[in-house]
């Protein structure tokens, strides 16, 4: 798991020089005949990935992108309306059925699919009229890394195309120098905090929620830890009775409209007595971990997810357990 992590820097190299003028002209299609709605098809990390994606396409391009339940599809048979609809679904294998499923079904029913999978000769990948590969390579640990950080990569390209943004292409083009500035950073003191830990709340809010998502279920599968993950404005709303004396919090206070919100909770966390583990730059003096940035703050991440990574692994061996053949778990999920 480490190993991979720490090399998705070279494979987000080799992603970036790829396929670009297939994401130009579907970024030119979606411009010319703009989707009447979008969903996104995907599963655990991939889901996470497609939480960031849609936030991207939300807040760079107005427009709203719903969660497919795939076993509308696959269970209820559900007649969805897919003329005109842009479908975009996310995986490492490109082998679950519940994702092709989808996929097949809105392209017969005229949309526009999109697969942004690692494994380009898999049934998602045929099944799909747009098949982007991520590029990241053959992955042994059951717990994705480095195609989950190309599957970021891949949702921003895809935003930025159809955006058609120069500057923010440009700042996609400097992540590989960011990712390995971020696989160096120090969070040595969470292990201290989470080493011995039961549970964990994890924070995040608006571009930085996919972060905790991703976080939780890391945290869950690697170090057998209860993590759940929370947006910061839903703490209150029920949570925050969870939280007495020594309950740990990750907050991850990425770039942005939301800092501020998550910095003021951190501190009020405090006041609970709870162990917060504030993630934030290193311009935010109140920081118990430095998050790393990239060029632009809605890359920020991408690059955060990296730092993460290099903790987890060493906190999964820290707690005895080993963080490539988590138990129960395979490597690829198959579910109808």
């Amino acid at each position: 798991m480490l190993e991979e992590a720490c090399s998705a820097s070279a494979h987000v190299a080799v992603q970036l020089k790829q396929d670009r003028d297939r994401y130009a002209e579907l970024g030119r299609r979606l411009r010319a005949a703009p989707p009447t709605s979008i969903l996104t098809v995907a599963r655990g990390s991939s889901d996470h990935a497609a939480n960031y994606c849609a936030y991207l396409i939300m807040a760079r391009l107005g427009r709203i992108v719903a969660s497919l339940p795939m076993s509308l599809v696959t269970l209820n048979k559900a007649p969805l309306q897919a003329h005109n609809a842009l479908a975009i679904a996310i995986s490492q294998s490109g082998q679950s059925p519940d994702v092709i499923a989808p996929i097949r079904y809105f392209r017969e029913g005229g949309a526009t699919t999109v697969a942004l999978v690692n494994d380009a000769s898999s049934p998602l990948a045929t099944n799909a009229e747009w098949a982007m590969p991520l590029h990241a390579g053959a992955e042994l640990s059951v717990a994705a890394t480095k195609s989950f950080i190309a599957s970021l990569v891949a949702g921003a390209l895809l935003a930025g195309h159809w955006q058609d943004d120069p500057a923010f292409l440009a700042a996609l083009e400097t992540l590989p120098e960011a990712l390995d500035t971020a696989s160096q950073c120090d969070w040595s003191a969470a292990l201290d905090v989470l080493t011995p830990a039961t549970n964990i709340m994890v924070v995040g809010r608006g571009i930085s929620f996919p972060l905790a998502l991703e976080s939780a279920l890391k945290f869950k599968e690697t170090s057998a830890v209860q993590a759940e993950a929370f947006s910061g404005a839903e703490i209150k709303h029920g949570p925050m009775a969870l939280i007495d004396e020594g309950y740990p919090l990750l907050i991850f206070a990425t770039r942005g409209p939301t800092q501020a919100g998550l910095l003021t909770l951190a501190e009020e966390m405090r006041g609970r007595g709870a162990k917060v583990l504030l993630a934030a730059p290193d311009n935010i003096p109140e920081r118990d971990l430095t998050l790393p940035t990239a060029a632009a703050p809605d890359l920020d991440p991408i690059v955060a997810i990296q730092a993460f990574y290099v903790m987890a692994a060493k906190l999964s061996i820290a707690r005895g357990m080993d963080p490539d053949r988590p138990r129960h778990l395979s490597k690829v999920t198959k579910t109808s």
